[in-house]
């Protein structure tokens, strides 16, 4: 093939140089409002019985969904809902009862080394510290947030991809990553909602605000949104 006949590689597409402007305080209290009068106590959809359990579901819930984490753990916690318990099935059986999620076997050799973690060095009980918590296997700042934040009351704000995007669409806390979202986060949400927060902004992002067709139409926060990915009939 000749130089003039090849392919012309089609240049990279652009990365913005620039970021939205966050929304004063006035518009994200506006929001979180609106949010509390609808949804006053949101609660977090992985279930779990304790928090360990709470902990082994949001390390196998990476890159997979809450439905299908549930049906997999119900069983798994029937039959183990402790440290020890987890031991005593060992890494094949975990295995076998979560191979429905995705990553099933990393995730399987995660639970059994985070659980001979806990009972070597914290006694068989979850850390209360973020340090602590990111210490043990398959456990990063988000799935430390989420703990800290369902099981131990602290106002922290997991960022996945529908926090992300919801955070930076509402302008609530724009950001280019995840980190950027979540400190920012911190600072712009009012102390009074920051329990909640991040509930609310996952449940809006999984059943109103999707990734590829928003459903404006019905969004409780559509005057307040000027976000490009507005649909509007």
């Amino acid at each position: 093939m000749t130089p003039e006949n090849r392919p012309k590689r089609r240049a990279p597409a652009a990365v913005p140089t620039t970021q939205p402007r966050a929304r004063g305080a006035a518009g994200v209290r506006a929001i979180f409002e609106r949010f509390r009068a609808a949804n006053p106590e949101p609660e977090g959809e992985l279930e779990h019985v304790n928090a360990f359990t709470l902990l082994v579901a949001v390390v196998l819930s990476a890159q997979a969904t809450d439905a299908g984490v549930n049906k997999a753990t119900r069983k798994l916690f029937a039959l183990a809902d402790t440290p020890e318990k987890m031991l005593a099935l060992g890494e094949e059986r975990v295995r076998d009862l979560v191979k429905t999620i995705g990553l099933f076997r990393t995730k399987a050799r995660n639970v059994i080394a985070l659980c001979e973690k806990l009972i070597a060095e914290f006694g068989g009980e979850v850390p209360v510290t973020r340090e602590a918590l990111e210490s043990l296997p398959g456990v990063g700042r988000k799935t430390a947030n989420v703990v800290l934040n369902i099981a131990f009351g602290e106002i922290t704000h997991a960022v996945d991809t529908h926090v992300f995007r919801v955070a930076n669409r509402l302008r609530i806390a724009p950001g280019r990553n995840v980190l950027q979202v979540e400190l920012g986060l911190e600072k712009a949400v009012p102390q009074e909602f920051g329990r909640h927060a991040h509930h609310w902004l996952i449940l809006h992002g999984r059943y109103t605000c999707k990734a590829l067709r928003p459903e404006c139409g019905r969004c409780l926060q559509i005057d307040l949104c000027d976000s490009p990915d507005k649909r509007v009939a």
